[in-house]
């Protein structure tokens, strides 16, 4: 790798800087899903919190780039990407939710690195650098010091496991994203990709209402539970979505992937600001999880990544 120029530096800060906030936005919809998850069923709750993001996102991208750049996109590739992506992995971290407490959840979510990195080096062919090495190692011991942190009720059986599709599910759905619908703008792509899972999960939350009964429980739903869905569909899908979708662009799935890894500790600055206990160990862990992902992308010991490991 040759040495990083000034403006590619700055680029590559601002592009980490807008996963970071990715990051924080997403957080802070875990919290305040649990307003919501008792009374929705999971495919409910996923077809309502995608029909809000996508109606926030739609009207923008329409006012943005006009009309006939949403008519022409690719709606079948949109809805498919975006089933995987945001249905399924949004279906399954409802679910792990059901078992797990959010701060459990995010720690489960430290896997996502090896899924990125494995995903960049097999189907892009990139080099594993003794940069991505250590960058990965370091991500993961973030996450081992948050999970030493955290106070979360973890349950080793349907919820982890949940857990971890949602983050395999949510990985390569990310990286199809960009791969997939190259003509598109970040906005497109995240609206188009919203939009059609909304269609889906809505059409599968209508038969599962139908078939099985499983509505939402209206009577317990006021307006609480309605503003932990707002923040849970708008903030932590459609803003965190857009933002995440936006460094994935500039610096790869991989290297946005160890972003999470940090989660943890948003997700406990959350609670903290909501007068819960602060918690060094994982705001030590979401310091090193950061530096791994600068040292992996060159902006820390660049010479670390001029020969592959």
């Amino acid at each position: 790798m040759t040495a990083i120029s000034s403006d590619a530096r700055r680029s590559l800060l601002t592009a980490n800087l807008i996963c970071l906030a990715s990051m924080v936005v997403w957080a802070a919809g875990l919290p305040a899903a649990d307003l919501i998850i008792p009374h929705m069923p999971p495919v409910a709750l996923t077809a309502a919190r995608t029909t809000l993001a996508a109606l926030v996102l739609l009207p923008v991208w329409i006012a943005t780039e006009g009309l006939a750049s949403v008519t022409r996109a690719n709606w079948a590739r949109g809805a498919w990407v975006g089933f995987v992506t945001l249905g399924l992995a949004s279906f399954f971290v409802i679910i792990a939710l059901q078992f797990n407490d959010p701060v459990t959840v995010a720690i489960v979510s430290a896997a996502m690195p090896i899924v990125g990195i494995l995903l960049e080096c097999l189907a892009d062919k990139r080099p594993f650098t003794r940069a991505l090495a250590i960058g990965l190692t370091l991500s993961l011991l973030g996450g081992l010091i948050a999970v030493g942190g955290a106070e979360g009720r973890i349950d080793l059986g349907l919820g982890v496991l949940a857990a971890l599709a949602s983050v395999t599910l949510y990985t390569w759905g990310s990286r199809e994203t960009v791969k997939a619908l190259p003509e598109l703008s970040p906005l497109g792509r995240v609206a188009i990709t919203v939009a059609g899972c909304a269609g889906v999960a809505l059409v599968a939350a209508l038969g599962d209402g139908l078939l099985r009964g499983n509505w939402p429980d209206w009577g317990a739903i006021g307006p609480t539970e309605f503003g932990g869905l707002a923040i849970f569909g708008i903030g932590s899908m459609a803003v965190s979505q857009l933002l995440w979708i936006i460094s994935v662009g500039r610096i790869g799935i991989g290297a946005a992937s160890m972003h999470m890894n940090a989660v943890p500790f948003y997700v406990m600055l959350m609670v903290f600001l909501l007068g819960g206990p602060w918690n060094w160990g994982q705001s030590l862990g979401a310091a090193i999880v950061v530096t791994g992902a600068l040292i992996a992308q060159g902006l820390i010991a660049p010479a670390l990544s001029r020969r592959e490991a």
